[in-house]
Parts: C-alpha cells; sequence; structure tokens
C-alpha cells in the first residue's frame, strides 16, 4: 500500500444539497491516511463547514457557475486546467453538468490519471428545446471517452446514460444516493413536535416535500397539485429555498392560499420536521434518484412522486409509493386525495417503501465504490471503509 496520500479533487457546481451533499457523503468514511481530499466548487453553503471539520480543503472558484455563461466558462476551464496542473491530483472526481464538463476537461488536459463524473441526473429533459436538448446530450457524448469511470445515481440514470452513449459498457457503475444518517422516525410525539416547530395544527392533513425551489423541482406544479385536492382543509408545506421561493411566495400571497401552502425556505433541521406530514409528495419535471425521497420513506412516509429517471428504483407504484407523471398537478392532486381517504394502502406503502429506503443508501455502501474505483485504476491495494 502506497504511503503517499492519494490526491482527490471533488468538483462541483454548487457545493450544497443534492449533488453536494452526496459528492461529501461519500468521501467522508474514506480512510484520511490514505486519501487527501479537496472540494472545488462554485458555491459554498453549509456542507463546506463539514468538510473543513473533517480536514478536507475547500476551494472556491467563483467563475464556475450553473448558467451557460461563455465568459465565466472560459476563466472556469482555464483556472481549473492551472489547478489541475499546479496540484497534481491522482483523481478528479465531478458532479454536476458544469463542474462535469469544465472539470473532466480540464483534468484531460493536463492528464490526471483518474477522471470520474458522476451523474446525479441529467442537464437535459423533456422540458428542454429539441435544439438545446441536442446540444447537451451531444456534449456529453464528447465527455464520455475521457471519462475512465461513469458512476450513476439509480438504474434508470445508468440505463438513460447507457443507451445514449454517455458512458461505455465497462465504464458504468450505478451508485445509490447517500442520506444523512440521522433519521427521525414518524409517532405521535416527533409529529406533534415538528408541526409545533412548524406552527401546523395538529390535525390537519399536511402534504410536504423537501427540494431546492426551481424549475427542475416544479413548485408550482406542487402549489397546483394542493389547490386542486378536494381535501381543502389540506395543507402543503415545501422546506427548501432557491431562485423561485420569493416568487412564489408572492403567488401566493396573490391568490389568497397563505392558509393552504406554506413555502418555509431553507432549514437545516429538516430530518425533525419530516414527521409533520401526512404525505410526501414530489413533483419534479426531471430527477436522478434524490435523497429527499429516501429520507422521506426511513421517516415512514407514503411517497407519491413523479415517474422520472431512477425515481422508480424507489418508488414502486403500488408497492412502495405512488408515481404520476410529470406536469401533470391535477392528477397529481387527485393521487394525494385517494391516499388521504385510503389510510391503509398510506400505511402498506410507507412500510414497503421504509423497508426499501435501508442500509445501502449510507454512506459507507458509496465509500466502498469510491475507494474501488479510485485504487483500482491506480493499481492499488484496496482498503474497504468502515462498516
Amino acid at each position: 500500500m502506497s504511503t503517499v496520500p492519494i490526491e482527490v479533487a471533488q468538483v462541483v457546481t454548487r457545493f450544497i444539497a443534492g449533488a453536494g451533499g452526496v459528492a461529501l457523503r461519500g468521501v467522508l468514511p474514506l480512510d484520511r491516511d490514505r486519501y487527501r481530499i479537496t472540494i472545488i466548487t462554485g458555491e459554498a453553503g453549509p456542507l463546506a463547514d463539514q468538510a473543513l471539520e473533517a480536514g478536507m480543503e475547500v476551494i472556491l472558484e467563483p467563475s464556475l457557475v450553473s448558467p451557460l455563461s461563455p465568459r465565466n466558462d472560459h476563466l472556469a476551464l482555464a483556472r481549473l486546467t492551472r489547478r489541475f496542473e499546479e496540484c497534481h491530483f491522482d483523481v478528479v472526481h465531478t458532479h454536476s453538468a458544469k463542474a462535469g464538463a469544465i472539470g473532466r476537461w480540464a483534468a484531460h488536459r493536463v492528464g490526471t490519471p483518474v477522471i470520474a463524473h458522476t451523474y446525479h441526473g441529467f442537464p437535459f429533459h423533456a422540458f428542454q428545446s429539441p435544439a438545446r436538448r441536442a446540444a447537451y446530450v451531444a456534449i456529453e457524448r464528447r465527455l464520455a471517452p475521457l471519462t475512465d469511470v461513469v458512476l450513476a445515481v439509480g438504474s434508470g440514470v445508468a440505463t438513460e446514460a447507457l443507451r445514449r452513449g454517455l458512458a461505455r459498457p465497462g465504464a458504468l457503475r450505478t451508485v445509490p444516493p447517500v442520506v444523512d444518517g440521522r433519521v427521525v422516525e414518524q409517532n405521535l410525539e416527533t409529529r406533534r413536535a415538528a408541526r409545533e416547530v412548524l406552527g401546523l395544527d395538529p390535525d390537519v392533513p399536511v402534504v410536504g416535500t423537501v427540494g431546492r425551489m426551481d424549475f427542475q423541482k416544479a413548485p408550482e406544479h406542487f402549489l397546483e397539485a394542493i389547490v386542486s385536492m378536494r381535501h381543502h382543509q389540506a395543507v402543503g408545506v415545501w422546506l427548501g429555498g432557491g431562485p423561485l421561493l420569493e416568487t412564489l411566495r408572492q403567488e401566493v400571497s396573490r391568490r389568497g392560499l397563505d392558509h393552504r401552502i406554506r413555502f418555509v425556505g431553507e432549514r437545516g433541521d429538516v430530518p425533525d420536521l419530516l414527521p409533520a406530514f401526512d404525505l410526501f409528495a414530489m413533483t419534479s419535471r426531471y430527477e436522478g434518484l434524490p435523497c429527499a425521497v429516501v429520507e422521506a420513506m426511513r421517516c415512514g412516509l407514503p411517497v407519491i412522486a413523479t415517474a422520472v429517471n431512477s425515481v422508480p428504483d424507489l418508488v414502486v407504484p403500488g408497492v412502495s409509493g405512488l408515481l404520476v407523471p410529470p406536469a401533470r398537478p391535477a392528477e397529481f392532486g387527485r393521487a394525494l386525495d385517494g391516499l388521504l381517504d385510503d389510510p391503509t394502502t398510506a400505511e402498506r406503502l410507507a412500510a414497503e417503501g421504509g423497508r426499501r429506503a435501508g442500509v445501502s443508501f449510507d454512506a459507507d455502501v458509496l465509500a466502498n465504490v469510491l475507494d474501488e474505483v479510485y485504487s483500482g485504476f491506480l493499481n492499488l491495494p484496496l482498503l474497504r471503509t468502515a462498516g
């Protein structure tokens, strides 16, 4: 075994919940004597503090931004290339679309020994123009030959990557999303405590969700689904911030729906608040396999979600949850009504969902995959993580 630490750069556009959370939790269990981890990101949040506390270096690269920006993208490529050249990383592992494109190309330019990329989802989807979608697919195909290993979060994402030529068959591995290990199971006490924090009536039906308020997550569809429900007393609660937060709050006020919809904003105590919900709803237009669904199932909540990408890995229709086509909020509302009308089915779905959202989504599982991948390409002995 080498006595020199393996230098690994984890490159992610936004080091926040979602891809950033999975990226961090996957490397936290790795042996610090064996691996030295550097996080490079365009936007750092609370996860940066966790990384620093764990002994990782965090480098902020402001030019690494999510929107298409020729000036910033060119600058980010130049700066990442220079950074990789100076630091001599053994592994560059990218996450998210922009970091994946610029980071992989920069790593290829300097001859990084191992280039890895994780698809948490895709930058292309059915709600784009055909031209833009084709352009994104072409870029990802161009990057495939440069990538030593592609990790796909969920079998749906892996299948799509293979079908579209975004990964070579021998270079593709399916991995689980890694969720926060802290679980607060729903019971009478945790439900009461969570509702007190959120200021919710103890008896009102609550449909809740967790996610970034942006186009992908379709918060406006969540709003319309709640409004369309027959259970007019039901309250919809969204935990999470994002670019659409204020716009949707204003829409709720304009329509006089403050008693029906609550867009709470960013919270650091999500596990404690999940037990407040009776149903968990995910209305996304497109996804990978979101950690929020795993966390909701572990809490003991019945899940209704849109039938996109890898979500059916966990939400098996009629078995561990209900699926609805994306962008059909009225149909989503009917599905919510159906489960509120049928608590026996809701309990059955929640029980099976909790069973399926077991230990395979813990950090050690992904860390073992990373250790195997990094060590294998560097021809080093394998070191299993604890757990």
